[in-house]
């Protein structure tokens, strides 16, 4: 696969930005053909920007154009919101995402988890982080103490580790919010508050383990000016979706793909753990949206707050309730 067909994906950015308002009015949902599609539109959520994540991604998505007989081609994107409304539009029938915007594609597109991603240390999981320029003197507690003395670098909204677990590990439980708390607050995808730190543009910002492994890599005299002052606990990694009525024989085939790329013994299965490292991972696991459970319970917890923050005791008591169920069911798994 040529890194030209890479580029050529980016006008389906304006066409998936046209799908939010044709949504908004009431518009339909494609359906998929039935048999097999032509062809297969991998969606990336990519912070660091195609430029970077390209090269990357381009070898995978050519073995597996390969391995399922029908043409890849990519869709990279920082906006998590309009690359969950591209497969809810049939825009996309594949996407690597992290954890909030999967479920959101869940709910919103019929999407299914076929796989997630393991690192190169053998996790699956990952944390947010809060980071500040190396040698600012900025502590956690001075972070917490509030007092609009710092400008604060947040993540998308739908973000797992930009937005939601900073708010539900750290500062829900301490009843701040980051818009009163901090001397202004703006949203950006990790990549950019992290440059943002580094430059002095903000003095903390929210970001993950995943992307300081890749500044080490990509940007390190960038990662030299940062300083982690907080991490989460453990986070859900990404995970491989697919458009829930994609047709079956394709489908097993890509999750086939996904399952045992880079597994086994030989050149091939070597050389495909060398695209794996790449991305800084080492296998894809087999995997059902149930592993995303932890994240619903942030979102849940995220919705409980909200909720008795505007007074509105129908919607936290159904965000109780949902919180209730997560966790017993959490009790129970093994």
């Amino acid at each position: 696969m040529s890194l030209t067909r890479f580029t050529r994906r980016a006008g389906l950015v304006a066409a998936a930005s046209a799908l939010l308002a044709l949504s908004a009015c009431g518009g339909g949902e494609e359906k998929a053909a039935s048999g097999a599609p032509e062809t297969i539109t991998f969606s990336i959520l990519s912070a660091e920007g195609q430029a970077s994540a390209g090269p990357l991604w381009e070898p995978l998505l050519a073995d597996m154009e390969a391995a399922i007989g029908i043409p890849v081609e990519p869709f990279f994107g920082s906006n998590y919101t309009v690359l969950v409304e591209a497969m809810r539009g049939n825009q996309t029938q594949v996407a690597w995402f992290s954890a909030k915007p999967a479920l959101e594609a869940i709910d919103r597109a019929d999407a299914e988890v076929i796989a997630r991603t393991v690192n190169r240390e053998g996790q699956d999981s990952y944390r947010s982080t809060l980071i500040v320029k190396t040698g600012s003197g900025i502590t956690l507690d001075d972070v917490l103490a509030c007092g609009q003395r710092y400008d604060f670098g947040i993540g998308d909204a739908q973000s797992t580790s930009g937005t939601l677990a900073p708010l539900a590990f750290l500062f829900n439980p301490r009843g701040i919010n980051p818009t009163e708390c901090f001397k202004t607050v703006r949203a950006a995808n990790h990549q950019a508050n992290a440059f943002a730190v580094a430059t002095g543009m903000v003095d903390v910002a929210t970001s993950n383990t995943t992307n300081t492994v890749f500044l080490v890599r990509q940007n390190p005299s960038v990662a030299e000016q940062i300083t982690e002052i907080w991490q989460s606990p453990p986070i859900p990694e990404s995970g491989i979706l697919v458009r829930g009525d994609l047709d079956p024989a394709t489908k097993e085939k890509i999750r086939s793909f996904f399952l045992t790329y880079g597994q086994g013994e030989g050149v091939e299965a070597e050389r495909q753990r060398q695209v794996l490292a790449g991305l800084e991972y080492s296998q894809f696991r087999a995997a059902d949206d149930a592993y995303l459970n932890p994240v619903r319970e942030l979102v849940a917890d995220q919705k409980l707050t909200e909720a008795r923050a505007r007074g509105d005791n129908e919607a936290a008591a159904e965000a109780q309730a949902e919180l209730e169920r997560l966790r017993a069911l959490r009790e129970v798994q093994p």
